[in-house]
């Protein structure tokens, strides 16, 4: 449904039905407004997204450029003379598009950022300012009025004629500014027509002119691509007729594989088990924890898989110590204590396996617990055979 019309013949009324057409006008203006302004600010995303994509597009095209096959053996075949100059061709031809895109951009702002934002203040802006001015009469000739028909009768006739001339010369003021602002109103809405869409159609037409230019280039690069379509496609042909040669002089010059095995720091990760003290006793709260060994930091984040897999705060300590819990002093099994500089005290926790263990305190440079009896002996004896060298 399109705006109601504003008649000048309406200004002289004033009634509450001239008055909704008129704010219909003036959502309409804002409504506008607000668009120019976005649209600004994603037309200057736009321009600076493609500048970014130009560098980037240029710098793909120096590391073609810079690239230089290196072929087996001496001499080079046409093919291979043909492959080896495609990276610098690639290049030049992106380099080619990529300025007529530099182009392109560097007109944008002129062709679209500057004429919206000029309309956007200079005539969206002039019909506000027109409001304000308008608002502020409506204001003083009701006021006026309002103070005139207070007038008592009793007055003198010559005090009650200069009364109604200064009313008249204010609604005829407020009617000359009525009329101004419903042009000023219209005439943005009939330049918003051309002023708001030709900047929009221009930088189209920018657009276009980049695709053109593309296409004329594609079409130059057209003998070229055929030829060396063909010089791939027969080097492909040259590898698969010897590649069943080379596998079967590979298979008999192979030997048994090695294993390779990185010995960077070691990392560890995985459930345990962490004792947490309450106030009616203790509870082992499963966590999933992982550790650096270089910087000896541990993650500790609650989580249980069967309680719905809800993740629980994360909370980072720095190891300081890691010792086996003896197995006379707890009633869980493959527990360990670790002491944090972040923490007071000892973080008790259990391990899922004596394997699992043993991996935890390895990563952690654990020790053994200090013995003080035979008794200690007796009762931890057989884990000395596994005890952990830091």
């Amino acid at each position: 449904m399109g705006l109601p019309a504003l008649e000048f013949s309406d200004c002289c009324m004033d009634s509450p039905q001239f008055r909704e057409k008129l704010k219909s006008h003036e959502a309409e203006l804002d409504k506008t407004n607000k668009f120019i302004k976005e649209l600004i600010k994603d037309g200057r995303s736009l321009v600076a997204a493609l500048k970014h994509l130009s560098s980037a597009k240029r710098k793909f095209s120096d590391s073609l450029n810079e690239f230089k096959f290196r072929c087996i053996g001496d001499a080079e075949t046409d093919d291979e003379i043909i492959i080896a100059k495609s990276l610098q061709e690639f290049a030049a031809v992106l380099r080619n598009l990529e300025d007529e895109r530099l182009r392109m951009i560097e007109n944008a702002d002129e062709v679209l950022i500057m004429p919206l934002e000029k309309f956007r203040k200079e005539q969206i802006g002039a019909a506000k300012e027109a409001k304000k001015k308008y608002d502020k009469e409506t204001e003083k000739c009701c006021t006026v009025l309002e103070k005139h028909m207070s007038l008592s009768s009793k007055k003198k006739e010559s005090h009650l004629h200069e009364a109604d001339s200064q009313v008249d010369q204010v609604r005829q003021h407020f009617y000359e500014v009525s009329l101004e602002y419903v042009l000023k109103v219209q005439e943005v809405q009939e330049r918003k027509m051309f002023e708001f869409v030709e900047p929009l159609l221009g930088f189209l037409q920018g657009l276009f002119t980049f695709y053109h230019h593309g296409y004329e280039l594609a079409k130059d690069f057209s003998d070229f691509k055929t030829e060396l379509t063909i010089s791939i496609q027969n080097t492909r042909n040259r590898f698969e007729s010897t590649r069943s040669e080379v596998e079967s002089l590979m298979k008999k010059m192979k030997e048994n594989p090695h294993e390779h095995k990185s010995f960077g720091f070691c990392t560890m990760e995985g459930y345990l088990y962490i004792q947490e003290k309450r106030h009616f006793g203790t509870s082992w709260v499963k966590h999933y924890c992982t550790y650096e060994k270089e910087s000896k930091r541990i993650t500790l984040v609650p989580f249980d898989q069967k309680s719905g897999g809800k993740i629980g705060d994360e909370e980072t300590v720095t190891l300081k110590s890691c010792i086996r819990r003896k197995t006379d002093s707890i009633e869980k099994r493959f527990c360990f204590d670790v002491e944090t500089v972040d923490r007071p005290g000892v973080i008790t926790m259990q391990a899922l396996s004596e394997e699992d263990r043993r991996l935890w305190m390895e990563a952690m440079d654990g020790r053994e617990p200090v013995y003080n009896s035979n008794k200690d002996n007796q009762s931890d004896g057989w884990h000395r055979n596994s005890s952990i060298h830091s």
